[in-house]
């Protein structure tokens, strides 16, 4: 009997905590809390063990237009005790530091098919570690590595796994000029998000005239070539005004390498990369992922690890049933419900025949 994958199966249907007492329950007790709490300290649960479980999947749906998605989230875990990996990060969606478990994922989206598949491929929990700072002779709690040095070695990774792709995208987070070199260089394409603050030029690099690119003369949804001050490599940079939905209007730069891109390309390829927004929705709500009380560091990520893994077989089953994560969640649930009806009426008319055999008594 695979635990680890009937517990992967229970975090996509359990409505609360996610247990090993829970899963022993609902198994009748064909296996003890104790199996399930020694499958998730001793469980393989890296990057390596998650490409061998959507290898198939991916190869099945890879498509050489094929994007790798890069961006974090934050899984909350405020009343858990602080360790290496649930510690405080800058939470961008709240502007403030919250504490919890800090994710960084390479997210696949391919098309060659109806339907795109939208799987992660890679994946680091970010690890900070306490030790005293020689300047301010203060304690500080740091990673050892950036998020991007842990991009670019998810992008090695990546090749070593002959996925195929063409496009890298990212937010402003991962757009530096360090990150665009590297997958220039593998001759791969990128398309980042800039600040607005990014220096650049539309004239001659020897000669430069370095301007904040929200200050240069563009016009909305026209590629220009530029250059980016700490990138020596020719850059096609386009403007794109929108709508908010409180009716405000935004304004985003997108930057890439690949000087043949048209203004819908632009959209077109770069919208894909909200679908590691979706990801992080689908395994937030779908599979109970930030509902574990596990206490040590090596049960906590083998719970992230099974939660993406469940993540990938609500993707798997979309092809089969042609229901998206959530429509798949709901009947799940709706099937429930109406079992517990039922066993809801069994209980109401044994209540029933009890009181009556009383009256009669």
């Amino acid at each position: 009997m695979n635990i680890f994958d009937l517990y992967t199966d229970y975090l996509q249907i359990t409505p609360g905590l996610a247990t090993a007492t829970g899963l022993s329950s609902i198994l009748d007790k064909a296996v003890s809390h104790d199996q399930v709490t020694r499958m998730l300290a001793n469980h393989e649960s890296d990057s390596k063990a998650l490409w061998r479980t959507v290898k198939s999947l991916v190869r099945e749906h890879e498509h050489i237009d094929g994007c790798l998605i890069f961006d974090d989230t934050i899984l909350h875990k405020p009343h858990t005790d602080e360790n290496e990996v649930i510690c405080w990060h800058y939470d961008h969606a709240t502007g403030k530091s919250v504490k919890g478990i800090n994710l960084l994922t390479t997210f696949y989206y391919s098309q060659n098919s109806e339907q795109p598949l939208k799987i992660p491929v890679a994946f680091d929990i970010i690890a900070k570690y306490s030790y005293c700072e020689i300047k301010s002779k203060s304690e500080v709690c740091k990673s050892p590595v950036t998020k991007n040095e842990l991009m670019r070695k998810q992008i090695l990774q990546s090749l070593k796994n002959q996925i195929k792709f063409s496009y890298v995208l990212a937010d402003s987070w991962y757009s530096s000029g360090e990150n665009m070199k590297f997958i220039h260089q593998r001759k791969k394409y990128f398309i980042f998000d800039l600040k607005s603050n990014r220096l650049a030029t539309l004239g001659d690099r020897n000669k430069p005239n370095w301007t904040n690119i929200s200050q240069l003369d563009l016009q909305a949804f026209k590629p220009v070539r530029v250059w980016l001050k700490d990138v020596e490599l020719p850059i096609l940079l386009i403007k794109q005004v929108f709508i908010n939905k409180d009716n405000s209007t935004g304004i985003r730069y997108l930057a890439t390498n690949n000087l043949d891109l048209t203004s819908e390309d632009f959209l077109n390829i770069y919208k894909k990369r909200w679908s590691i927004e979706e990801y992080h929705k689908s395994f937030k709500q779908n599979t109970s992922i930030t509902k574990s009380p596990t206490k040590t560091v090596k049960t906590q990520c083998t719970h992230i690890f099974a939660a993406i893994v469940s993540y990938t077989k609500l993707e798997r089953y979309k092809f089969s049933t042609k229901l998206n994560h959530f429509a798949l969640k709901s009947k799940l649930f709706l099937n429930a419900a109406k079992a517990a009806f039922r066993e809801l009426e069994l209980i109401k008319q044994q209540h029933a025949e009890f009181e009556s055999s009383c009256m009669l008594a």
